[in-house]
C-alpha cells in the first residue's frame, strides 16, 4: 500500500504496550537462561531444575515464543506487515512450550506451582492471539506495509 494511510492512535498504543508487556517475557527468559542468582532466587532449587532441565526443543519453543513477540512488537510499531508472521512465530513457540509444559509436565508443574502457570499461560495465549489477529487486520487496512 502507499504511505497515504495514516497510522492510527491505537497502532501506537497497541505497540508500546505490547512491547512493554513482551520486554517482561524476554527479561524473564534472559534472567533465566543466564541462571541469574538474584532472579533466580525467587525459585526453589527443585523449581529451578525444573526450569533448568528443559530439553532443546522445549527451549526452542520457549526462544520462539518469547521473541517472536518481541520482534513482532517491534515491527507493528515500524508499521511492517511482517510483524503477523512474527507473532504467528511466536503463537508456534507457544504452543511447543505449552505442550512440554502442560501435556508433558502438568502434574509437576502443578505441584510445584499451582495453578498459577495454567492461568497466566492462557492470559498469554489470549494476547498473542489478540496480537496476531491486531496485526493482521491492520496490514489488510495498509496500515502496516
Amino acid at each position: 500500500m502507499t504511505d497515504a494511510v495514516k497510522t492510527p492512535l491505537h497502532l501506537w498504543v497497541v505497540g508500546i504496550v505490547s512491547l512493554l508487556w513482551n520486554a517482561f517475557g524476554a527479561f524473564d527468559y534472559v534472567m533465566t537462561k543466564l541462571k541469574d542468582p538474584g532472579y533466580m532466587a525467587a525459585f526453589t532449587p527443585e523449581q529451578q531444575a525444573y526450569f533448568y532441565g528443559f530439553p532443546l526443543w522445549a527451549n526452542v519453543g520457549w526462544a520462539l515464543g518469547v521473541w517472536g513477540s518481541v520482534l513482532g512488537s517491534v515491527l507493528l510499531l515500524a508499521r511492517s506487515r511482517h510483524a503477523v508472521t512474527a507473532f504467528a512465530l511466536s503463537l508456534v513457540g507457544l504452543a511447543i512450550s505449552s505442550v512440554y509444559q502442560f501435556g508433558m509436565h502438568y502434574g509437576e508443574l502443578e505441584r510445584m506451582f499451582g495453578t498459577f502457570p495454567m492461568i497466566f499461560t492462557a492470559v498469554i495465549w489470549v494476547i498473542v492471539i489478540a496480537l496476531f489477529l491486531y496485526a493482521r487486520a491492520q496490514a489488510a487496512k495498509g496500515v502496516l506495509r
